[in-house]
């Protein structure tokens, strides 16, 4: 099979899938249309319209586009029926019925922000730097009836730097997702359609991590863990959606803030919460050690230095973090 042969409908919608999408067009896969979410409305009073990153490449080059608001709509099945592709690539979409990912002659793959079968689900890159992991990666494989089980074409790995946090990882990722998924259809065209692939089952163990979306509740700090384990949950969370905790006055207002940055220190906790200042230093006490607060922002302000916060705080060794 040739390059040109093989026709591929892509199906994205953020920022991470546009890479893929235009290292495929860059390179002259034949991407005959694109896949993404409706336009959703935006601004104070949602009157505005907002296309989603992966619309905006694809009209900007050309690009079909079909938005369809159910999947198992009929009139956008036979709209996509239309554009007889041989394959469909997806990344960072939404779940696909059947209907959807059996189309093709040669299936749907997708591209999943770790290492399956470790780390399914919506928020594969959060829960990898939550967990401490110190390597995560990219996986594509043949979509199936369940969430991110189906068969393995390929893997590669990414090293997690213990000062990471989602930016940094989603970067890398996402460049890297675009070269698995060019080296990918480059093995199905030399295959003819039929890579060699592993069955998850094949290499699980009974030690698997999970990646459920995240919520505002998954959210919050508890003091009570130790310092490693809070320092990691901080970056697994930042810069979004941002671990939060409540910061409670002796008179107990509470107000909620948010952090983006600690340090690891060696220094011995006082207290699950208590607070201690040194110069310009902000610290807090985990189970067994203090971190030091660099980055945060509190409810209603913008993001600030430790230093600059407690310049705008009296007496803030009365507070406690709740």
């Amino acid at each position: 099979m040739k390059k040109e042969d093989l026709r591929i409908v892509f199906m994205g919608t953020p920022e991470f899938a546009v890479e893929t999408l235009r290292t495929l067009v860059e390179n002259d896969y034949n991407v005959v249309a694109v896949v993404t979410q409706p336009d959703k409305p935006v601004g104070r009073h949602r009157s505005v319209l907002q296309a989603s990153a992966v619309k905006l490449y694809a009209v900007e080059h050309g690009l079909p586009v079909l938005q369809p608001e159910k999947m198992k709509d009929s009139t956008f099945l036979e709209d996509l029926r239309s554009y007889h592709a041989n394959l469909q690539v997806v990344v960072a979409f939404r779940m696909l019925p059947e209907v959807v990912w059996a189309m093709p002659e040669y299936g749907t793959f997708n591209v999943h922000a770790a290492l399956l079968p470790q780390y399914r689900g919506a928020a594969p890159i959060n829960w990898a730097i939550i967990n401490g992991e110190t390597e995560t990666g990219v996986t594509t494989f043949f979509l199936d009836h369940d969430i991110d089980t189906g068969r393995i074409i390929m893997k590669k790995s990414f090293a997690i730097p213990d000062d990471a946090d989602v930016q940094y990882v989603y970067d890398g990722l996402m460049r890297l997702g675009a070269q698995i998924c060019m080296e990918t259809l480059d093995t199905i065209i030399a295959t003819n359609g039929h890579p060699t692939t592993i069955a998850q089952e094949d290499i699980a163990n009974s030690q698997l991590n999970h990646a459920p979306k995240i919520f505002k509740e998954t959210c919050e700090i508890r003091w009570e863990k130790t310092a490693k384990q809070i320092y990691d949950f901080v970056r697994g969370l930042s810069p979004y959606p941002g671990a939060w905790t409540t910061l409670v006055a002796p008179d107990c207002r509470e107000m909620v803030l948010k952090v983006y940055r600690t340090r690891k220190t060696e220094k011995v906790g006082q207290g699950c919460g208590v607070i201690r200042v040194e110069g310009k230093r902000l610290y807090v006490s985990a189970a067994d050690k203090m971190l030091e607060i660099v980055d945060l922002q509190l409810a209603g302000k913008k993001r600030m230095t430790a230093n600059d916060f407690m310049n705008g705080m009296k007496q803030i060794e009365e507070l406690r973090m709740k």
